[in-house]
């Protein structure tokens, strides 16, 4: 949950049309839930919310109680399911002195350390024309649908059981609505200036779907805006190394208190700067137990949470920092986003977009650090034994 996370909750006026709740309205909301310990102090939702949430017990303030309703549904699709583990297995994690003192490992701290700011910068009548264009292209706005279903019910020992038999859909061609104030609801999903949102409008042609669908084309609209955004942001992007002063210190290792469960989520470690790696899925599992089991690497580690990389569209935190040695002299350092799956099209746009964000950060430290989004630790290897052969080159 972030400061911005409630901005965008809506409910209607009695004239038909919305306010929204606002960002001020929201940074509230987030003290409140640090306040509850519905999240720690970097935003992460802790267990507390997730069990008041199942248990239909979150607290609202008062003052926000007409958003009550958005506020938990938005809350549990950012929480996910309550997920149980055995207390008998949980561990805290300690500080592994032989890596976490090593200078190797100081060497791999100082190059990744300092902190960056970034600039942006991007042609408004550029953006206008490419997402009228999208909107031209991909915009697929239908009339409004009323869905019937019918099902059998069946009333047995076991228990009740239905059956459906019939699913159809009617277009609501006949239905009167008022329409919303779509300006004010673009300008707060994309921050642009009215005078561009309309510009993007008009110039598109495609507002007799406005009418047809209003809230359909008002989300299909700010998704390919905001897609177009991403991707100009991203592309004009400048990174540039704050100083010698701003940076993690290496220290903050030891102030983090981590825990984890035996056989859940955590795999005993020689080469990491703590004796346990808490890993959170499968694919980070993967990597760990292949850092721990190939010689040429020196040592790693999963980077934590407060290691953060700003962006235009959130904070980024990479995965691993990794030193891998070769031929016992020549050291190479690496940043790793690990995915299971690194191609374009399978990451979603904010995924692939901050991963390009890291990419540029790293470059902007100019420290020999190598930042790679990779998805088999073969080819992670391979490639770095080639890095040797032509520096050797």
């Amino acid at each position: 949950i972030e400061t911005h996370t409630f901005a965008n909750l809506s409910i209607k006026r009695p004239d038909h049309t919305y306010e929204y709740l606002g960002q001020e309205a929201s940074e509230k909301l987030y003290d409140f839930c640090k306040e509850q310990d519905y999240i720690d102090q970097y935003g992460k939702v802790t267990d507390r919310l997730r069990v008041d949430l199942k248990n239909n017990m979150v607290k609202v303030p008062e003052a926000f109680e007409a958003y009550s309703s958005q506020i938990i549904t938005l809350a549990k699709k950012i929480c996910g399911k309550l997920n149980v583990k055995n207390a008998d297995n949980k561990r805290k994690v300690t500080i592994n002195k032989q890596v976490y003192l090593s200078d190797d490992f100081k060497a791999l701290w100082n190059k990744i350390k300092y902190k960056t700011s970034y600039s942006v910068q991007f042609d408004t009548d550029e953006l206008v024309s490419k997402c009228v264009e999208a909107l031209k292209t991909g915009l697929d706005v239908t009339h409004a649908k009323l869905f019937y279903k019918k099902a059998k019910v069946n009333i047995e020992a076991g228990g009740v059981s239905a059956t459906e038999n019939m699913h159809k859909a009617v277009l609501a061609t006949g239905i009167r609505e008022d329409l919303p104030d779509i300006i004010t609801f673009l300008q707060n999903k994309t921050n642009l200036t009215r005078k561009t949102i309309v510009d993007i409008l008009v110039q598109s042609k495609t507002l007799e779907f406005f009418k047809k669908n209003p809230q359909k084309y008002m989300d299909e609209v700010s998704k390919i805006i905001i897609s177009k955004m991403q991707l100009m942001i991203i592309d004009g992007i400048k990174y540039t190394r704050i100083g010698e002063e701003e940076y993690y210190a290496q220290e903050l290792f030891e102030t983090e208190e981590i825990y984890g469960y035996l056989s859940k989520n955590m795999i005993e470690s020689t080469k990491s700067v703590y004796d346990y790696t808490v890993y959170d899925s499968d694919n980070e599992q993967y990597f760990a137990e292949r850092f721990e089991g190939n010689d040429n690497i020196k040592l790693y580690a999963k980077l934590p949470d407060w290691f953060k990389i700003p962006t235009p569209i959130g904070s980024y935190n990479p995965d691993w920092a990794v030193l891998v040695e070769e031929e016992s002299t020549l050291k190479l350092y690496f940043v790793l986003e690990t995915k299971a799956n690194i191609l374009a099209e399978a990451l979603r746009e904010t995924e692939s977009a901050k991963i390009k964000c890291g990419k540029k950060h790293f470059e902007a430290l100019g420290n020999e650090v190598t930042f790679k989004a990779v998805d088999d630790f073969d080819h992670f290897i391979e490639e770095a034994a080639e890095s040797v052969e032509e520096t050797v080159g």
